[in-house]
């Protein structure tokens, strides 16, 4: 992979607070993909004009005084940006570089798994609170558990949904009877034995 850095400040000859800078990475494999659809574009472009096919205006076809002709310009354009995408990001390069720019951004899957999983496995509910303590007290709670969800995970490896369903049913007892007081713990199966085990090996080992 190929990347080609442009800042936007120097690009406009200024320089000021809050200027961002845009990031391009090559790829072979999307060249050949990008490659692949101007064609199909260009050919769909060129029935349309040619009278061949109606549809209406698609990509590459611009009228002029109700002709239709091939937008050679806007073509050429797109075939020279083949394999090429861009990352917009208000970061100095001086404290993330490129690379790291573009890995961030791939990494974002992370963030939307984490929203569903907020939403489904750990059933967050909506905010009816009104005052900003509620409301952070509530944000607070939610990204607690969810960054527990997501320490159990790394330690299990396997999904919260997954591990919430095998250790839900274990329950413990504690009977009190005249002034005696005793707690009997749940037997836990070799399966999710196998995962509280995990918990507790990383524990020692941190």
């Amino acid at each position: 992979m190929t990347l080609l850095i442009a800042d936007a400040s120097s690009v406009r000859g200024e320089s000021h607070t809050g200027s961002w800078r845009a990031v391009w990475a090559y790829s072979a494999k999307r060249a050949a993909r990008d490659a692949k659809t101007l064609t199909l574009q260009e050919n769909r472009a060129k029935a349309v004009v040619a009278g061949e096919k109606a549809a209406r205006t698609p990509r590459f076809v611009k009228t002029s005084n109700g002709a239709r002709t091939l937008d050679q310009a806007s073509l050429a354009r797109a075939r020279r940006l083949e394999g090429l995408k861009g990352y917009v990001t208000n970061i100095p390069a001086e404290v993330m570089p490129a690379g790291e720019v573009i890995a961030s951004y791939h990494e974002l899957w992370h963030v939307e798994q984490s929203f569903r999983m907020s939403k489904t496995d750990l059933r967050a509910r909506p905010m009816f609170n009104h005052t900003r303590d509620a409301i952070e007290a509530h944000l607070t709670v939610v990204f607690t558990a969810l960054a527990l969800s997501r320490e159990v995970q790394s330690r299990s490896g396997l999904a919260i949904r997954n591990v919430i369903r095998q250790l839900r049913p274990l329950r413990s007892a504690t009977i009190a009877i005249n002034a005696a007081t005793q707690t009997f713990a749940p037997q836990v199966p070799p399966a999710q034995q196998a995962i509280l085990d995990a918990f507790k090996n990383h524990a020692l080992s941190d």
